[in-house]
This record gives C-alpha cells, structure tokens and sequence, in this order.
C-alpha cells in the first residue's frame, strides 16, 4: 500500500495492494478491502466498480493504511468501522460490546412469535451490550415497553447512541447485573437475553475476533454457564404468570440448560435450531 511520500494512486490500486496484504491474514481478504475503503471514503462498493480510476489522496490513502494494518493484526471490521448490521439496521458498535451476530436475530425470530402486534406489553432484555436485540423488538413492537441491563456503562453508553439515532420512545436503559437493580415487583411478559456462555479458557476466545471483544461479554465460569444460572434464577421473580424466558446459549449446553429451567420450575421448555442446524435458542414459560 502506498505510505506518506508514494503516490497514493486510485482506488482500484488501493484495493489491490490492501487484498494482498490481507491475504494471508483474512479469509475475506477482497471484502475487507472494499468494506474498509468504502467505509473511509463514505460511499457504497458500486462506487467502487464505477470510477475504480478515482484517486485518494494522500490522507485517505494513509488513513487507509492504518486501517488495513489493524486488520491485519486481527482487529474485527465492525470495530474498523464503527458500525454492523443487523436485522437491516445498522447498528453502533465499539471496543467494549460484542459485536452482533446473525445467529442472533434467531431470538428476535421467536420474541416477535410471542409478542403481540397490539396492546401493551412488557420486555426485558439482560446485557443489552449494544442494544441490538432490545431496539430491534422496540421498533418492532411499538406497543411494548422495553427495559435494558447491562453492568457496563460503556455498554450502555453505545446502546443509548443507537436508541437515539432510532428515534427509539419505547426503551428504558439501566445499569446493573442481571435482575438486580429492578424493583421486587416489577413483572415482564418476556424476558431475553444473549448472555455470556463460553466456557473460561476455551481455546476459540485467543482466536480471530474473540481476542479482541470483551471477555466479560462472552466466558462465564469453567463451563460457560454461569450467567445462565443466575438468569434463569432470577427471572422466575419477574416474570408474568406464564411469562416466557428466552435464551440465547451454546449448541452444547441445550441439555443442561433444560434441566436447570425445569429444576427452576419453568415449564414447556422448547429448543430452536439456527441455520446451521444446530440448537442455540430455548424459550421457556414459568407458571
């Protein structure tokens, strides 16, 4: 890539020396090229294809290179960009929140199964991170009310940013672990939650993106499921009669977690496969 004193070149040019140089790092190399040009630049990747003989100047050709030499390191694209996307918003993102997936819009998929187009209703969503899952059920369903916890103000900070730039009404964002700064009785229709649940010392948290998102927002005790015992402990006291828990967890973990909710006393626990195939949501109701 081109550094202070080249000619910085085109865009064309730009692009193939930052694929090469990603290369042997990303097995994306091309799309982050383009996803980390058009994000400097602030067009689309048609631009790109249409006026490839566009020149950078020396700042955004420098600037360019920062980027693509954090991402060579490992740094994930959303935290380069600021931003990724989900359920078809974009969404804020940063150092100090996970960053959003897509297995996760399968909870958004089974929330808006339970949640009624018309009359009030009342959501919780426990580390909220980002807010991606609350906003996303409160643009979905005006009607509810919806509470966010999350025990990391920067979290929350982040989430307030993507509220605001939806013109999110419905949403009440707090600080705290878990169900504790709510109020004894304070009830919600349903409850969900992405919690942390790898297990400490899995060998994926020193790989690729893990390595650079907060440690907190993913491992939770020697078998990853600490969170989710304190979850599903403590929501039974806020949940209406009938009310229904849902949680996002880890394809291995169903069996386990089914047996903890029904120890808890919830009731019609059912499991929800991904794309993949694989059981990574369960919902579940408590009298």
């Amino acid at each position: 890539m081109a550094h202070s004193g080249d000619s910085p070149g085109s865009l064309a040019d730009a692009l193939t020396r930052a694929t090469a140089e990603l290369a042997g790092s990303s097995d994306t190399a091309a799309l982050d090229a383009e996803v980390l040009l058009t994000h400097l630049i602030g067009r689309d990747r048609a631009f790109l294809r249409a006026w490839p003989e566009q020149p950078l100047n020396p700042e955004q050709s420098d600037a360019y290179q920062r980027l693509v030499s954090l991402r060579r390191e490992g740094w994930p694209i959303a935290y380069l960009t600021g931003e990724r996307e989900f359920w078809s918003r974009s969404f804020k993102v940063a150092p100090g929140v996970l960053i959003p997936r897509p297995a996760t819009e399968l909870l958004i998929e089974i929330a808006l199964d339970q949640l009624p187009v018309r009359g009030r209703v009342d959501v919780l969503d426990l580390g909220t991170g980002s807010g991606i899952i609350a906003i996303t059920l409160a643009v979905e369903r005006p009607n509810a009310s919806v509470t966010a916890i999350d025990s990391s103000r920067k979290a929350l900070q982040i989430a307030e940013s993507n509220a605001f730039r939806l013109d999110i009404k419905n949403l009440r964002l707090t600080e705290g672990n878990w169900c504790e700064p709510l109020s004894r009785d304070e009830r919600f229709h349903l409850i969900v939650s992405n919690p942390p649940y790898i297990a400490e010392g899995d060998p994926h948290l020193a790989q690729g993106d893990l390595r650079y998102e907060p440690a907190a927002a993913l491992a939770s005790g020697p078998e990853g499921l600490d969170a989710l015992r304190a979850i599903v402990s403590a929501a039974r006291l806020h949940l209406e009669p009938g009310g229904v828990l849902l949680l996002e967890h880890g394809y291995d973990q169903t069996d386990v977690l089914a047996t903890l909710l029904s120890t808890q006393g919830y009731r019609h626990i059912t499991h929800h496969r991904d794309l993949q195939g694989h059981r990574r949501a369960t919902m579940a109701r408590y009298a």
